[in-house]
């Protein structure tokens, strides 16, 4: 049975004050609590709505700011943000559902523990076999490889040959792991002033309230889940959102499907069309990566010089481990980011690892960078500045691991009632609903999503 309920609240209130937002706002927020979705012995349900919760009331703040007035209602429903969370598990295309995880992507069993390996992707799938010395790519090989070494050689040894390896720590050992050390210091969100670049203004709407993203142009540089959950978010809210992916480098299409609704997608090699590039900066309005730290700053694309070049952007910047400690600079997924910081451990048996109800880490992150973007554009509209936001996987699961409380339990509640069909150039899709919900804003996104890097680099 649905019901209204402040449980989240605490939650809620963490994220909206690593925002920065108004804790007065608060009150403007109605959560609809669902027991039994997202069921876990870590608060995953209480998490999830506080993501969107927040998401949702930077989204009706930045309405009322363009648009005059109180800032409208919020309504967080968890059976809405459930069906969010899992939303690659609903996808259909054309009926036929995706894999969400390619056989070489789970867990192994090691000499002394166990390993989580990530190789959906072909050059990833290469790299853990060449690690391994493997010329036959089989569960069976893998599995006798992985067998004879110690879990923390098998992480090293696969991530020196560029894949994806993480042992499995307990809480305890994360905590006390130095990248577990290094998370633990910065904030949920982080947020940083580059320069005085004057206040942004917004054209005020003829009549009624605009989408509070209307008008703005948001290049997404980012990949996989998190990055793209919180541009599809910002396409929700109105946002011209362009994906740019390098043209050799192209995504899992049902992710694309999955994650693509709201925008356009092209392809653009940073160095032969750095000249397309810089013609869209030169309008653009935010600027969201997805990438390693520093890993496009040899492209130019560093916050401040970025900020150079066109002051008053919003910068989002998103990463697995964060922007310090010794595992900064290494890729990670969500999959391997539970394995690391204890999750899988808490989640799982003494004589397997477990894993959350949903990729929550990816989604919920998505749904915070979402929510850092539109609360730094509200921000600009007072004081300006170039605005820079970081965001890590590990940080989101250090919030929820420290986050204590009840387990997310109950009998089961379905999410039919959250998903939708239409057509698109992909097929017939059946997908779930945007969770972001406030009176007056959006149900459904503008347009599904098409055939990835189709479009042209260009603005609408």
């Amino acid at each position: 049975m649905a019901s209204s309920s402040s449980s989240s609240a605490p939650l809620t209130a963490r994220a909206w004050d690593a925002l920065g937002g108004d804790p007065a706002l608060l009150a403007r927020v109605s959560p609809v609590v669902r027991p039994g979705v997202l069921e876990a012995r870590l608060p995953v349900r209480e998490l999830a709505r506080a993501c969107v919760g927040a998401c949702a009331l930077a989204a009706a703040e930045l309405a009322a700011v363009r648009g005059g007035g109180a800032v409208p209602g919020v309504t967080v429903d968890d059976g809405a943000v459930a069906a969010a969370f899992t939303s690659e598990r609903h996808l259909l295309v054309d009926g036929r559902a995706p894999v969400a995880f390619a056989p070489l992507s789970r867990f192994w069993r090691t000499a002394d523990g166990w390993v989580r390996t990530h190789a959906n992707y072909p050059h990833h799938r290469r790299r853990l076999l060449a690690a391994l010395d493997l010329t036959e790519g089989g569960v069976p090989a893998v599995e006798a490889a992985l067998a004879e070494r110690s879990a923390t050689e098998a992480e090293e040894t696969v991530y020196d040959a560029g894949g994806l390896a993480v042992a499995l720590r307990t809480p305890e050992q994360w905590a006390a792991h130095p990248q577990g050390v290094a998370v633990g210091r910065l904030p949920l969100v982080e947020g940083e002033r580059l320069d005085t670049a004057r206040a942004r203004a917004f054209p005020r709407a003829d009549a009624g309230r605009p989408l509070p993203a209307a008008g703005v142009r948001v290049l997404d540089l980012t990949r996989v889940i998190a990055g793209p959950v919180a541009t599809r978010t910002l396409a929700l809210l109105g946002a011209d959102v362009l994906r740019v992916d390098p043209p050799g480098l192209p995504e899992l299409p049902d992710q694309h499907a999955d994650t693509g609704f709201g925008k356009r997608s092209t392809t653009l090699d940073l160095v032969t069309g750095r000249h397309l590039f810089e013609e869209l900066l030169a309008s653009a309005d935010v600027v969201v990566t997805g990438y390693r730290p520093d890993a496009l700053d040899r492209f130019g694309l560093s916050p401040r010089a970025l900020a150079e070049r066109r002051p008053g952007l919003v910068v989002a910047q998103l990463s697995a481990w964060g922007g310090a400690g010794p595992w900064r600079t290494r890729r990670g997924f969500d999959s391997l980011v539970q394995a690391a910081t204890g999750i899988a451990a808490t989640e799982g048996a003494p004589d397997r690892p477990g894993v959350l109800p949903a990729q929550a880490l990816d989604h919920g992150t998505g749904y915070l960078l979402a929510a850092a973007v539109l609360r730094a554009l509200t921000e600009q509209t007072r004081t300006g500045g170039t605005r820079v936001v970081r965001l890590a996987l590990a940080r989101t699961a250090a919030w929820l691991t420290e986050s204590g409380g009840a387990p997310s339990e109950g009998a089961p509640a379905g999410v039919e009632c959250w998903l939708r069909e239409r057509d698109s150039d992909l097929g017939r899709l059946r997908y779930a609903l945007p969770p972001v919900a406030f009176d007056g804003g959006p149900d459904d996104w503008a347009r599904p999503p098409g055939v990835w890097g189709a479009d042209d680099a260009r603005w609408c």
